[in-house]
């Protein structure tokens, strides 16, 4: 019998987390599969994905009803108690993972609030409650790294509570993210308090960045009148995602291999391990595994939708690529750069852009179970 394609990752030392979660895969026995077959260690979620799990359809209803019973009616409020169950179905489902791997894996996010992304304090304050109401170690909170989110992570890590970094983009936040996350372990060592069960991840979103860039391109070779010029541009579609990807790896690698890190280290503190996001390929012209063969590397993540793990499950291959010649990396923005494409810019529109997207899909939830919610409320007078 052949061997499954992504256990053969899990072998190479990276971790594969499914991008995706709802009542359905949890009660139908597919995520018990995933765990089991598939090698799948964790699971991240999103608005967005909570929004297409719970719109248009019925199997929420009855959790709705309940909560609506018992008098809560706030339409964030039945969200959260809708997302919390989920959530700890998923990381009871995880716990033996967790168990297993001594705290490395095993872990399901939650995000906070989407609108809360500019604001450090309710940030904070939420991903508190949401981590303390749910009572599980193998959960993660996640906050975006924006920049009222860097002091949020640092004061969250500080206090215990677990947290997945979202929305990463550009290789300079993720330098100050990883910071964020050792000052955080610092100021709870210089209380004496315990750093070795804090677990915490940097998600760091990839295909995004190919189909803006990719967008920018194919406007510049329109317009040039060289043909020479217009190959010279073509040659770089499809190359800053991984190149971007690539060099931030390389500063993982450097940052948490450096003194600071490793004498918190010696104090039981964790990695915070680089995670590949938004891996699913959205250009048909390119592999439909592309964001997973070409980012595999020791001590790190990729969290997958569930039609890329089966295309890799068909057709992947298994081997070590991350580490790949950082100067092709770097040759490449200076060749984006020279035609007049800052990646600073791209990577700061794609935050903007992933935190309105993000918050656009909760509120649009949020309409959907207010109205459920006023139905079932009329159907009881």
């Amino acid at each position: 019998m052949n061997k499954n394609r992504l256990i053969g990752i899990k072998e190479l030392g990276q971790s594969i987390w499914l991008d995706n979660l709802s009542k359905k895969l949890i009660q139908s026995g597919e995520l018990k599969r995933f765990i089991e077959e598939d090698g799948m260690s964790g699971i991240t979620s999103n608005p967005t994905i909570f929004q297409k799990a719970i719109s248009g359809s019925a199997d929420y209803d009855a959790s709705l009803l309940k909560m609506i019973g018992q008098g809560i009616h706030d339409e964030k409020e039945l969200f959260l108690g809708l997302a919390i169950e989920d959530i700890s179905a998923a990381a009871e489902m995880l716990w033996p993972v967790y168990r297993q791997t001594g705290g490395q894996d095993g872990f399901v996010s939650i995000e906070v609030s989407p609108d809360l992304a500019y604001d450090t304090a309710a940030t904070i304050s939420e991903a508190r409650r949401i981590f303390s109401t749910i009572g599980r170690k193998n959960i993660l909170v996640k906050v975006p790294a924006t920049r009222q989110g860097l002091p949020a992570i640092e004061r969250l890590i500080g206090e215990g509570i677990n947290i997945n970094v979202t929305l990463l983009f550009s290789v300079k936040r993720y330098e100050e993210v990883a910071d964020a996350y050792l000052r955080g372990l610092e100021h709870r060592t210089g209380k004496g308090e315990p750093i070795d069960e804090i677990a915490s991840v940097a998600s760091f979103f990839v295909s995004r960045v190919d189909t803006l860039t990719d967008q920018l391109l194919e406007s510049r070779i329109s317009l040039s009148a060289s043909q020479a010029e217009k190959d010279r541009l073509a040659g770089l579609l499809g190359q800053a995602a991984v190149a971007n990807a690539k060099i931030a790896y390389h500063r993982y690698r450097s940052i948490f291999s450096d003194r600071r890190f490793l004498s918190l280290k010696e104090k039981r503190g964790r990695l915070q391990r680089i995670l590949w996001g938004s891996t699913g390929t959205k250009n048909p012209k390119y592999s439909d595994i592309k964001y997973v063969e070409e980012l595999i590397g020791p001590e790190s993540v990729n969290t997958l939708p569930e039609t890329t793990i089966e295309a890799f499950r068909d057709h992947g291959q298994a081997k070590v690529t991350v580490t790949g010649n950082l100067e092709d990396s770097e040759k490449v923005f200076r060749e984006l750069g020279a035609s007049g494409i800052d990646i600073d810019e791209v990577t700061e529109q794609l935050e903007n852009e992933g935190v309105k997207s993000f918050s656009d899909s909760f509120f649009s939830l949020l309409g959907e179970i207010a109205r459920k919610r006023d139905s079932f409320l009329s159907k009881m007078k």
